[in-house]
């Protein structure tokens, strides 16, 4: 008999489901549950054919109960990377979720807890860090970077060659051109074309894409 891999999906929102179904069309594990430190009033109750197990108090419990591996399945990137610190203190395998009809050339390494999504395309030279979303119908052209906890949203679009720093985020179906840098932590609006550099930790949008402020 098929042996199946005890995981929880830390989330349990939207984009939780989404890494949910990942899961699932990939085969060989068994979702345990959901974690939700958000909002407590949930906790007990059902979610995606499952349950919502409880907080971050549950890890050492899921330990006991045969739950090795864990994946973070919310969008917010800063919280991604610091949780990865304490899932990783607690000895817990951090799992990578790349849908069936996700496209990923053979030669791209891909760092752990990464989700690729339905429709994603990952072209050859490129380098997805770890804890990065590539969300449904993203696209990453060839040679680009991806560093750590970044996140790609719905038709986000790069070019050949791009950077993207740790924690940057691209809302929905922006795009960059060949070659540039958007920098750690920097935000670029929904339908946004980024022409030139972002620098780190500045929303910039518009068409071309224009610094407005500091996220910090």
């Amino acid at each position: 008999m098929k042996q199946f891999i005890k995981i929880v999906i830390w989330g349990a929102g939207g984009h939780a489901k989404v890494v949910a179904d990942i899961l699932r069309c990939m085969g060989g594990y068994e979702i345990a549950g959901f974690l939700d430190d958000a909002k407590p009033a949930r906790h007990g109750q059902p979610f995606c054919g499952t349950t919502i197990l409880g907080g971050k108090e549950q890890l050492p419990l899921l330990q006991e109960n045969g739950v090795t591996h864990i994946i973070l399945g919310f969008g917010d990137n800063a919280a991604r990377l610091r949780l990865n610190a304490l899932v990783k203190e607690f000895a817990f395998h951090l799992a990578t979720a790349i849908h069936p009809r996700a496209t990923v050339a053979a030669d791209v390494p891909i760092g752990e807890g990464t989700v690729i999504a339905a429709g994603a395309v990952i072209n050859p030279g490129s380098r997805l860090g770890a804890n990065v979303i590539i969300n449904t119908c993203a696209s990453v052209d060839h040679d680009c970077i991806v560093e750590d906890g970044a996140h790609l949203s719905p038709g986000a679009r790069l070019g050949g060659k791009v950077t993207i720093g740790r924690g940057a985020w691209l809302a929905m179906n922006s795009a960059a051109v060949p070659g540039i840098t958007i920098g750690e932590g920097a935000i670029i609006g929904a339908g946004a074309v980024v022409l030139s550099n972002i620098p780190p930790r500045v929303l910039a949008y518009g068409i071309p894409a224009r610094i407005i402020r500091p996220t910090e």
